[in-house]
């Protein structure tokens, strides 16, 4: 699903591609974005050839900006939407409530343990944007949670490395 994804957004915003610094800001916005993340920014730059040291770099820069303000906000944007009038926020709300509680278990039964191997293992549904929404929702230490956080992606990204640049590469130039 996220190779589909990553094809949809490279389609969307190829055009970026042919100006100054275009694959960069592509790979940037796409490892910024929930769902995607740097799983999704890292599968981008092997496809569209970008460097993969600057790749590494970028993916995770756009990986790590939403992460604080998720644990500082979330819970209260929440609130929020699931006391809105719009039909909207409160779908998308219960939408949220609904993944926490199936991934929380994880998280609860390890801990900070949790939260690093949840968002560092690169599989559909983890990632940062949901390993800090469920730390927050559980009400865990926003520091640490970060710090396991940053140690997730970092475990992500190197996983991730060797997948989009190390087998990709081979299978795209054999």
């Amino acid at each position: 699903m996220s190779e589909k994804l990553v094809g949809a957004m490279i389609g969307a915003f190829g055009g970026l591609t042919s100006i100054a610094y275009g694959k960069e800001i592509l790979v940037f916005i796409i490892s910024l974005l929930p769902i995607l993340e740097l799983r999704g920014g890292l599968l981008a730059a092997a496809l569209i050839g970008l460097d993969p040291v600057k790749s590494y770099i970028i993916s995770i820069i756009g990986n790590v900006l939403p992460v604080p303000f998720i644990l500082l906000l979330i819970t209260k944007i929440l609130s929020w939407m699931k006391k809105s009038k719009i039909k909207l926020f409160n779908k998308v709300a219960n939408w949220l409530d609904e993944k926490v509680e199936k991934h929380k278990g994880q998280i609860e039964k390890f801990g900070y343990l949790g939260v690093v191997l949840f968002v560092g293992i690169p599989l559909p549904g983890t990632g940062a944007w949901t390993g800090s929404l469920i730390a927050s929702v559980l009400n865990m230490d926003r520091k640490k949670t970060f710090l396991a956080v940053m140690l997730g992606i970092f475990m992500a990204s190197i996983i991730m490395m060797l997948l989009s640049f190390g087998i990709l590469a081979n299978v795209l130039h054999s």
